[in-house]
């Protein structure tokens, strides 16, 4: 392989439309699906080749990425691409899909000789645009040279977490990483909806935490979003937050940890969905604690 590659981008919503603008920034021949077409075609304009079907879309492809739903969309989708897919091509799997999912894309690969690299990613809408994703990366040493002009143009550094991607140690931190990033979110939600509850100023809240250790920037850019009411376009949706909290819920359970906050975050971003906000930024689970007659906040666009 060339530093130059034709990359195939299967799944442009909001992470992979960006990581396949910046893969064409970066002088990449990029071809693209998407389920629903639409969400594809913007993506012509920058240079992009947009497929109809995905065994269009990986045809004479260096590399794969797929960013997706989940693990069974992921296998679905790569199914339908198979007879098109060449043995050797690599495959950046970036979907939070699950530990058990994982193994089961891990093993779709082996079966049709595909280099296989379990490499979910750290970020949002911004970062994704930005190119500033971490990416977290498990697969074979020996194949990384012909990936790293991937991963280079999507993110700002990778973080090499194992040699087997099978193993799922890249996905095992992101679901890590994700559990910490959706209690966060749920906590700023709920104290924001405490404050209103009680008639108390959030200002005067940031205010008496500024500069110690419960201060924190993530506090405040989620709590933007919810009192200016700028919620949409979401950086990170509510209903992928659910999915993602449930996978984090699972892999607790299977291993005998309980996770309280996952759970309960699960249920928030659920009922925060059936409330209309499931295309919003996470950051909505905040409508979540009210009743749907009694949403939001002053300058909130419920």
């Amino acid at each position: 392989m060339t530093d130059k590659l034709t990359v195939s981008v299967l799944g442009t919503g909001i992470m992979g439309a960006a990581m396949a603008r910046n893969l064409i920034a970066a002088g990449h021949t990029v071809r693209v699906w998407n389920r629903s077409r639409d969400k594809a075609e913007p993506l012509a304009a920058d240079g992009a080749h947009v497929a109809g079907t995905p065994a269009e879309a990986v045809e004479g492809a260096d590399a794969v990425l797929t960013m997706l739903y989940d693990g069974p969309a992921v296998l679905d989708v790569m199914r339908q691409a198979a007879p098109a897919l060449r043995a050797g091509t690599a495959w950046v799997q970036s979907t939070t899909a699950g530990i058990e999912s994982v193994g089961e894309l891990a093993a779709f690969a082996r079966e049709k000789g595909l280099v296989f690299y379990d490499a979910p990613v750290l970020g949002t809408r911004q970062p994704a645009e930005a190119g500033q994703l971490t990416v977290l990366a498990a697969g074979p040493e020996e194949g990384r040279d012909a990936v790293a002009p991937v991963l280079d143009a999507v993110g700002a550094r990778t973080v090499w977490t194992g040699e087997d991607g099978a193993a799922a140690s890249a996905t095992r931190l992101k679901l890590v990483a994700n559990s910490w990033v959706i209690a966060a979110t749920n906590a700023t939600g709920e104290s924001l909806a405490l404050a209103k509850a009680l008639g108390v100023d959030p200002q005067s809240f940031f205010d008496t935490i500024a500069g110690g250790p419960l201060d924190m920037g993530y506090l405040h850019a989620k709590s933007a979003l919810i009192l200016e009411g700028r919620l949409s376009p979401a950086s990170f949706a509510v209903a992928t937050a659910a999915k993602d909290a449930r996978l984090i819920v699972e892999a607790g359970e299977r291993r005998g940890v309980r996770l309280d906050v996952a759970a309960a975050s699960a249920e928030r971003f659920d009922r925060a969905a059936a409330q209309g906000h499931g295309d919003e930024d996470m950051a909505a689970a905040y409508f979540a604690s009210f009743d749907e007659d009694a949403e939001g906040t002053e300058g909130t666009e419920g």
